[in-house]
């Protein structure tokens, strides 16, 4: 099962750690959902989502504030008693000591962030949907083109590497080379990066191991980008029917998402850099309501309306 440690969400986040005596090194979160405990906090404990991310905001505070000593007792032992990762207290909010004395004895992390409780919120559930999202690696070159996410796969020494080379000289951005991590952080959307080991580097037969980001520059590489288009090189088979018009699009599947998918023939002489360009350019302009092939069949469909008008009129 996929998690994050406690220890990257605070560094993530920039949060306080208002226990430190407790040692947050081995606590693991394994969901993105959070809960607010207000319903806890008035006594209701049923379907109680005690493993989640636990976050207090100012109605809760308030809450807590202006309740008796005995209640305070009472909740607090009930409350921490459930195997809670952590506790954050929003706006820079301080528990009060008999909070922080029953979290000690019952183990449970205490942390604080100074930002606004809808912010820290929105912002760390979108953090840990794409820390926790379903993962596989796959074989292939992902590189940002015109800000469209172009994963080239194909089988070893084909030469999806010297395309990604060629594209990053003409401005783009590379991604990953070899291995890319793609997650699915939504039932429309998947993002891919690099293994941290390989990052920003890029093998090239006979030459070796280059690192990208000090032979071209910071602008020529990218932690994340979301995977629009698929390029499948593969080698040119004269006996292999190719689409030439595009009419219909052709589709891959990762982890249950489908994207558009080309199939790429290689062969001398073939420009593979300007190949995706266009590609990249024009699944771009397909997203904007404009389709070149459907135009082009339109016209050829008007033109031989307007021949069959012609020889009935001649008729």
């Amino acid at each position: 099962m996929s998690h994050v440690n406690l220890t990257q969400i605070i560094e993530k986040m920039k949060l306080e750690n208002l226990t430190p005596e407790i040692d947050v090194k081995g606590i693991k979160i394994t969901q993105p959902d959070i809960n607010r405990p207000a319903l806890q906090m008035a006594g209701y404990f049923e379907h109680y989502e005690a493993t989640r991310l636990q976050i207090i905001g100012f109605v809760e505070y308030t809450y807590m504030e202006a309740m008796t000593e005995e209640r305070k007792n009472k909740i607090y032992n009930q409350l921490l008693s459930y195997p809670i990762p952590c506790i954050v207290f929003s706006r820079e909010l301080h528990p009060d000591p008999l909070f922080l004395q029953i979290a000690k004895e019952k183990n449970v992390p205490i942390l604080m962030t100074k930002k606004a409780t809808s912010a820290f919120m929105a912002e760390i559930i979108r953090w840990l949907n794409v820390m926790l999202a379903p993962c596989i690696s796959v074989h292939g070159v992902l590189v940002d083109v015109y800000g469209e996410g172009v994963l080239i796969t194909g089988e070893s020494g084909i030469g999806k590497s010297e395309a990604a080379l060629e594209l990053i000289k003409r401005g783009h951005r590379l991604v990953s080379d070899d291995v890319v991590e793609i997650r699915k952080v939504s039932d429309d959307t998947l993002i891919g990066n690099a293994p941290d080991i390989t990052k920003h580097f890029i093998e090239l037969r006979g030459i070796g191991i280059i690192d990208v980001k000090t032979l071209f520059g910071v602008s020529s590489v990218k932690d994340t980008q979301s995977i629009d288009l698929v390029i499948r090189l593969e080698d040119w088979n004269k006996d292999k029917e190719y689409d030439r018009l595009g009419l219909e699009e052709e589709y891959t599947d990762y982890l249950g998402n489908k994207v558009v998918c080309h199939n790429i023939p290689i062969r001398p002489g073939r420009n593979l850099a300007i190949i995706c360009e266009s590609a990249a350019v024009n699944h771009r302009q397909k997203k904007m309501g404009y389709n070149a092939a459907q135009e082009l069949y339109t016209r050829v469909q008007n033109s031989l309306a307007r021949r069959r008008e012609e020889d009935e009129e001649d008729d």
